[in-house]
């Protein structure tokens, strides 16, 4: 279990048992993709892949092994903690920001730790688009919380956890993926209004699982392609003259660029006006059982997502369109920023390896290698173990 091989990583590191271990999963988006920074709807699930932080006070310096990452990170958190800068995001230290940004953030509400010990072990994909960063950071705030014996409802967790995401990684991501995070219920989607951050437990459809296919493309969402997607939107909401594209029906949306707004932040605007609509038809649908509905309106928010709003690329369309095709598969989409990472698929249980199967020959064929698939019910959110 990841609990058992955490602290057994925090004891080789410390020479004795952790005082906390807590756990937090990584999420796939069912469908409301690049809409959480517009005020949009969105609908993840948790999944069954989690990230496991042991906590303990250190006699010394601080010290934060990552297996994952295969390092260990040493220094000290008296004072202000800050950002570790590198030339590269591959670089060993650079994943101690997801671990670092939390801990600044607890620091800013009165909550010092003093020196510790920590150590990381997750089976969440990095780089996947299922949102590890999010897992580690939520860990870390549950574990960090329990070591001081301080509380915070999952929604201030997830608001934690965003403002580190924007200081430490410097990504400036939405709170979908913390909130999920923090909050989902077992067995459940969950429907987040990025506006008023209103959650809605909505169940999964029996016999039905999600099949997350990684693409083998590693995306960097600090890298700036996430950050000129959502400049872009914002701008269009600006040029309309609104305070975000949520209050922008798809029946209002211009027909074509108007005066002043460039023809790509327009394509832009016409996925994010769009894709809150699916969101909120396909919640609906969930909420009734309609899969085959559920399904359409995910190849829907491929399709807009490959063509309106560019994030997707040939790995993640031969992955849906052969996902698509094979029996029993209800529908398919990228999930996650884009520019690589995961596909999911909503198919039957009883047909999901078949599915993979024909994905994986379809894949073959085009790019000489197998994708790393694997199938998932909706776990639930963080939690002490």
């Amino acid at each position: 279990m990841l609990s058992d091989r955490v602290r057994a990583a925090f004891y080789q590191m410390s020479g004795h048992a952790p005082t906390v271990v807590a756990s937090a999963p990584g999420r796939v988006n069912l469908i409301g993709e690049h809409v959480d920074y517009a005020d949009g709807l969105v609908l993840p699930m948790a999944i069954e892949r989690r990230t496991a932080i042991a906590l303990g006070p250190a006699t010394g310096r601080s010290r934060c092994a990552s297996a994952q990452f295969d390092g260990v990170w040493q220094g000290t958190l008296a004072g202000e903690i800050r950002p570790i800068r590198s030339g590269s995001d591959a670089a060993p230290e650079a994943w101690i920001n997801y671990a670092l940004g939390p801990l600044a953030e607890l620091r800013h509400l009165g909550v010092d730790l003093g020196e510790i010990d920590c150590a990381i072990v997750s089976d969440v994909p990095p780089g996947g688009g299922v949102s590890s960063s999010a897992a580690l950071e939520v860990a870390m705030t549950t574990a960090a919380l329990a070591l001081a014996q301080r509380t915070l409802s999952g929604i201030e967790i997830a608001r934690l956890c965003q403002r580190a995401e924007h200081r430490f990684p410097q990504t400036p991501c939405g709170i979908m993926d913390m909130t999920v995070s923090a909050n989902a219920r077992a067995g459940h989607a969950l429907l987040i209004d990025c506006r008023s951050l209103e959650l809605r437990h909505l169940p999964m459809p029996a016999g039905a699982q999600v099949v997350v296919f990684d693409s083998g493309v590693r995306h960097r969402l600090s890298d700036g392609g996430y950050a000129s997607r959502r400049a872009a939107v914002e701008g269009a909401a600006k040029s309309l003259g609104m305070k975000a594209l949520r209050d922008l029906s798809p029946e209002s949306l211009p027909a074509s660029a108007p005066v002043g707004l460039e023809a790509i932040s327009w394509r832009r605007a016409r996925h994010v006006v769009s894709e809150i609509a699916r969101t909120a038809c396909a919640a609906e649908a969930l909420a009734k059982g309609d899969t085959a509905r559920f399904g359409s309106l995910m190849n829907a928010s491929h399709a807009s997502l490959r063509d309106d709003f560019d994030v997707s690329v040939p790995e993640i369309d031969v992955i849906v369109e052969a996902a698509c095709a094979a029996e029993g598969t209800f529908g398919a989409r990228l999930t996650g920023g884009g520019f690589g990472g995961c596909a999911i698929a909503l198919v039957r249980a009883d047909l999901a390896e078949q599915v993979i199967e024909h994905v994986n020959r379809k894949f073959v064929a085009r790019f000489g290698r197998t994708p790393n698939s694997f199938a998932t019910g909706a776990d639930m959110g963080a939690r002490l173990e």
